[in-house]
């Protein structure tokens, strides 16, 4: 059975010449911003660690959206979007199985939808586009406070995560219908951490040698703001930008380019992308060239069932990796940089680690990890379907469509069984990262050919090359009622590349 990109065959990015040129440009999909305040030299900013935050009761928290500035380039002020007046907004650190409340309280000018990116969570706290939280100020401000597309539309809201699911690195940011792109880029995003008994009796490198690093690049105008090519009368970006947005800095955890004080240990590192549009491929050098070993140990759903080992590794926007770096070898006072392949010139450079001292090590890399992976065969799908993600028009304008149909609300795309297992063949033109709301999924296959090293494990976001094919395997279990799947190349997502999917 064929879903609705292979009933309607494979869309021609007809009217979209930014597609067919950027298909021969394979490292990079979007147009980069040039930032025209001064810069810092890398390497020189601390790199911050995210607050954690507190739960006002037991399995219950509360998060106001608030505006609020930052000083992210040095001696300059960012205005952002955030939660809790923080970027990264603060992590919430829980435990499998325990169900925590979080409180969403919106004091910005603008509607506003939550989503924990990698949650299993029931239909009605996942945060469907739609489902606004609108502002306190009760003023529409011209963004689509009064959209009449809106099914839930609150001053605050109680988002319910019961964290039925395996110990992982989850992110939570906006999810507003056509305006995802610009509030991410503008501060909202944050991590949320799942643990359990079992991974914290492995013995993996834990407290101050585990560290969260979100990812992301940004561009700075004269003062500090956040530059982005917003269209001035409707959702979207402007013509040059249709592919998705590129910063020309690179923030960690909010910082441009930061450094790191480690001992000569191992540290686990929890990488996320949280790119609108920026892939990276990451490999941690010494300073006299030596290359160390990235050693992944999760994926986006957990733990994998055994180590792999990488020398460089690809993450796209919104994929998440567990990897383990060992400084041991590396002498004190000696630095490691972690570089990004397809960058050049300053987005070549991530960060860096200056090893400090010599210290104790008692953490280890199981030979095993995991047990509980999932291990369904392609037997046991009892349908497959084919989506072609591609360049089109919508609404008589440039857009990204999922079958050659933008998203629309009202619409049902995909119907499966609770429980039913499926495999899906997802078709590119260009790059895009394409993100599974609900269910984990394993990658079958690319091209026709085994999956790449990185593909290992359970994953909920899957990185497409331009012209490439990706099958990937999962059960729909969990829940009932609606979800999305679509693409989180963030620009491409808000100018119409999702698809509903309902689970009955």
């Amino acid at each position: 059975m064929l879903g609705i990109g292979g009933a309607l065959g494979l869309v021609t990015a007809t009217g979209l010449s930014t597609a067919a040129a950027l298909a021969r440009h394979p490292s990079m999909t979007g147009a980069q911003l040039r930032s025209a305040a001064p810069l810092p030299p890398p390497f020189q900013v601390p790199l911050p660690i995210p607050p954690v935050l507190r739960p006002v009761a037991p399995g219950r928290y509360e998060i106001t959206q608030r505006e609020a500035s930052a000083e992210i380039l040095p001696g300059l002020r960012t205005p952002l979007w955030t939660y809790e007046g923080t970027f990264p907004g603060p992590t919430i650190e829980s435990r499998r199985g325990h169900p925590v409340t979080v409180t969403h309280r919106n004091e910005l000018s603008v509607p506003t939808v939550v989503h924990l990116h990698g949650g299993r969570t029931p239909a009605d706290s996942d945060g469907y586009p739609t489902d606004l939280v609108l502002p306190w100020s009760g003023v529409d401000h011209g963004h689509g406070m009064h959209d009449p597309r809106a099914v839930v539309t609150e001053l605050t809201r109680d988002y319910t995560f019961p964290l039925d699911q395996r110990p992982t690195l989850l992110w939570y940011h906006d999810h507003r219908m056509d305006y995802t792109a610009p509030a991410i880029w503008r501060g909202l995003a944050g991590l949320h951490i799942v643990r359990d008994d079992a991974e914290e009796s492995l013995g993996l490198p834990a407290g101050p040698r585990e560290l969260p690093l979100m990812i992301a690049d940004r561009a700075f105008a004269a003062d500090g703001s956040l530059i982005y090519p917003a269209l001035p009368d409707r959702p979207g970006v402007t013509e040059e930008y249709l592919a998705g947005v590129l910063g020309d800095v690179i923030l960690v955890n909010g910082a441009p380019w930061p450094v790191h004080e480690v001992d000569a240990a191992r540290y686990r590192l929890r990488l996320l992308n949280a790119s609108n549009a920026r892939h990276y491929e990451l490999e941690a050098v010494t300073d006299d060239g030596r290359r160390l070993d990235l050693v992944q140990i999760g994926a986006d759903q957990g733990l994998l069932a055994a180590p792999v080992t990488h020398a460089t590794l690809p993450v796209a926007p919104a994929e998440r990796y567990d990897v383990i770096v060992d400084f041991a070898g590396v002498p004190v006072g000696g630095r490691v940089r972690i570089l990004n392949r397809l960058g050049a010139g300053r987005t070549r450079e991530v960060m860096a680690f200056r090893v400090a001292r010599r210290a104790a090590d008692d953490s280890r890399i199981p030979g095993v990890l995991s047990a509980d992976l999932p291990v369904w065969q392609r037997s046991d799908a009892v349908r497959v379907r084919e989506f072609a993600f591609r360049a089109g028009r919508m609404h008589g304008h440039h857009g990204w469509l999922i079958g050659g149909l933008p998203f629309d609300p009202a619409r049902s795309d995909v119907v499966t069984g609770l429980g039913d297992v499926e495999v899906w063949r997802l078709v590119a033109d260009v790059h895009h990262p394409i993100h599974l709301h609900l269910a984990g999924f394993r990658v079958l296959s690319r091209s026709g050919r085994p999956p790449l090293p990185h593909d290992v494990g359970l994953k909920d976001t899957v990185s497409l090359r331009p012209g490439e094919s990706v099958e990937i395997i999962t059960r729909f279990d969990g829940y009932r009622g609606r979800y999305l799947f679509h693409c989180h190349n963030a620009e491409h997502e808000d100018m119409g590349m999702m698809a509903n999917l309902e689970i009955i």
